[in-house]
């Protein structure tokens, strides 16, 4: 089993904390419910008794029974057996309504260290109730890394390339690797995407016309990378007999958010320092889910790149944006302890024309922090502007 260490990392400091729930929330079948049997296994490790572990996962129909917040709390207080400190971990919670008064009214007793998982926004600062505000602490979990995908099948440096072209085309969604001919990947990577739509964009988000849906979508990720535009949704819809309200197509591009199938990207002017809310972008949460959802049978690697470094970012704990200069667009600028680095991604730099084009994106920019990102091998970094092969970027947890 691929040990997820640096998600681990960053949660076991909170371990023993009863006063802070840890939520840890993401895609459907990214590795969040293996996270909370590794945690599991390193409390035992740590001396705490298997008597002392709750663990409930909701998709199971054992714990059908558990309506609300009041089923909730009344069932994890009939566990306990003794006064030591109690370990809750609840899989996929969302599902028990007002979930978040049971586990507060849990919490203030002082007897129980709770981990929740959630695949919806309702895990997320912007949904959650105030009866968790401010008591509990937020962990993404995203599919696997590229580092963390050559771990997990112990890839060599030689065969990184090779690794690399899969992941394009069939993601990072960790089960993904227990099947080895396409139709197995394609039919597994189907059969997540449904279970988004049935358990999350029908069930919670109330949202009937999954064909028109699908459409939006569709287009989106053929589209990804560019600027989105409203007017040319609503075209692409009308030429394929779907014709949908403003409002219609807002509420699918949220959706898209809040159940990670994609990114929101916004805009960041250099120049005015603040935070663009109009032309943004949308990029994949998994290569392998937009491979299925595409028409496109022949990849972009240049979009998949770009994507790939933007998912990556986001791992190394970045904040990224959309970079608009006086002169026009750097692909990302990367935020983090109030550093700014700005990136250009360039699936080949060997032409020079391309060179010319990648380069001069950073003349308005006056800082040293430039990059260029790519999978040339040659260097071809200057005085301002330093490259970075993907390898290089990809396979070291800084930046």
């Amino acid at each position: 089993m691929l040990i997820r260490e640096k998600y681990l990392s960053k949660i076991r400091s909170f371990y023993h904390t009863e006063s802070l729930i840890k939520i840890i929330y993401g895609m459907r079948r990214s590795g969040k419910s293996v996270i909370l049997k590794q945690i599991m296994d390193e409390i035992i490790k740590l001396g705490v008794s298997e008597d002392n572990i709750i663990y409930i996962n909701f998709e199971s129909l054992k714990y059908d029974f558990i309506k609300n917040a009041k089923d909730l709390y009344n069932y994890i207080e009939s566990l306990k057996t003794n006064k030591n400190k109690y370990y809750v971990f609840l899989d996929e919670i969302q599902k028990v309504e007002e979930f978040e008064k049971g586990i507060n009214s849990l919490r203030i007793t002082n007897d129980y260290s709770i981990f929740i998982t959630g695949s919806n926004s309702r895990m997320t600062l912007l949904e959650l109730s105030t009866d968790l505000s401010g008591r509990y602490v937020s962990f993404r979990i995203n599919p696997l890394s590229f580092k963390e995908i050559v771990e997990l099948t112990n890839t060599e440096e030689k065969d990184y390339e090779n690794l690399l072209y899969d992941v394009f085309k069939w993601g990072g969604l960790p089960q993904r690797f227990l099947f080895t001919n396409d139709e197995d990947k394609t039919n597994y990577l189907s059969s997540v995407y449904d279970s988004i739509i049935l358990k999350d964009i029908v069930e919670r988000l109330g949202i009937k016309d999954i064909a028109s849906f699908n459409k939006v979508l569709q287009y989106m990720l053929d589209t990804e990378t560019r600027e989105f535009s409203r007017d040319n949704v609503i075209e692409y819809l009308k030429r394929e007999y779907h014709e949908i309200a403003n409002d219609t197509l807002y509420n699918y591009l949220e959706a898209f958010s809040t159940t990670f199938i994609m990114n929101k990207v916004y805009r960041y002017d250099v120049h005015g320092k603040n935070i663009l809310k109009t032309l943004n972008k949308y990029y994949a949460n998994d290569l392998g889910i937009k491979q299925i959802k595409t028409n496109n049978e022949e990849i972009n690697y240049s979009v998949a790149l770009e994507n790939i470094v933007y998912n990556d970012l986001i791992g190394k704990g970045y904040k990224v944006f959309i970079g608009k200069t006086k002169k026009g667009e750097i692909d990302f600028i990367a935020s983090k302890n109030n550093k700014f680095k700005y990136i250009q991604v360039c699936f080949d730099l060997s032409d020079e024309s391309t060179r010319i084009r990648e380069f001069n994106a950073f003349d308005d920019i006056d800082d040293n922090n430039k990059f260029i990102i790519t999978l040339t091998k040659k260097d071809y970094s200057t005085n301002d502007v330093k490259q970075i092969n993907i390898f290089d970027f990809l396979m070291n947890d800084e930046f």
